[in-house]
């Protein structure tokens, strides 16, 4: 079976469906990931999907974040998303799995051969329209520069992640769908009350917000008023769902996207 017909082209309801009451069957885990992270199938009425699956018992133990909660942020990130009307998070829902309840999401299938949006690359070779947001170096000493495009679709992600408050926003947790749309993963650590924004697309820092981001900014206030508040309460506590309303006011009353913090680490590490 090919990589596509693993993979169908879902809308939202029918991929929602597939991931609450789909037939689960585990196929690995990706050995990189922090936390427990796994990849399986879901079933239902003749669809397969792969998933992915994060059980809260593999959470592991974070000194600033409550135990257990990583999953319903996972799943926060993605009621946000949709509010929004961007669709920037892949479909995610809370359920039972192989190891108890957690996180499952949708798998994204990056095209063979994309070019990332986000890359390490040598500091005199910087692609035109491209932001370069830190310098490094490599074992041998040659020159490097962390850069991200100037692409639309990044500067509504970096919007969506100081909206969540998203303290891990790695290069590798922007993906580029098959369908040409840029999509966010792994928001365990994000709706923090407190200032924890840790991200790689910094290339808009203090640059006025598009008005399309001003109208989804009200928008969501309006969502939030209109029943978002309270899907987000099974997940999220009332101090941090009173956070994420006062980010969002903030955003609209600053109009501008966020600067680097001057008191926590402005990027996550590894970055990539």
């Amino acid at each position: 079976m090919t990589s596509s017909e693993l993979q169908p082209r879902l809308d939202e309801g029918a991929a929602l469906r597939l991931l609450r009451s789909g037939e689960f069957e585990l196929e690995g885990r990706l050995v990189d990931a922090s936390n427990t992270t796994l990849r399986g199938f879901l079933t239902l009425d003749g669809v397969t999907a792969r998933c992915v699956y994060k059980p809260v018992r593999g959470e592991r133990p974070l000194w600033d974040f409550p135990d257990g909660t990583l999953a319903g942020r996972e799943v926060s990130a993605y009621l946000v998303s949709r509010a929004t009307g961007w669709d920037l998070v892949p479909p995610t829902v809370l359920r039972d799995g192989p190891l108890g309840p957690g996180a499952c999401q949708l798998w994204i299938e990056e095209p063979s051969g994309a070019e990332p949006l986000v890359a390490f690359v040598p500091a005199d070779m910087v692609p035109p329209r491209w932001f370069p947001v830190a310098a490094a170096r490599d074992d041998d000493g040659a020159a490097y520069t962390l850069a991200h495009a100037d692409d639309p679709r990044l500067a509504r992600l970096a919007v969506l992640d100081a909206v969540i408050n998203n303290a891990d926003r790695k290069g590798g947790h922007v993906l580029l769908g098959a369908d040409d749309r840029v999509y966010g993963v792994d928001h365990g650590v994000s709706f923090h009350v407190e200032e924890k924004l840790r991200t790689v697309l910094w290339g808009w820092s203090g640059a006025l917000l598009p008005p399309d981001a001003l109208e989804m900014l009200a928008q969501l206030t309006g969502e939030l008023d209109g029943g978002l508040a309270d899907e987000l309460a099974g997940h999220l506590t009332v101090s941090e769902v009173a956070a994420l309303r006062s980010r969002i006011d903030r955003l609209r009353a600053d109009g501008r996207f966020p600067q680097p913090p001057v008191r926590w680490p402005a990027m996550p590490w590894p970055p990539i």
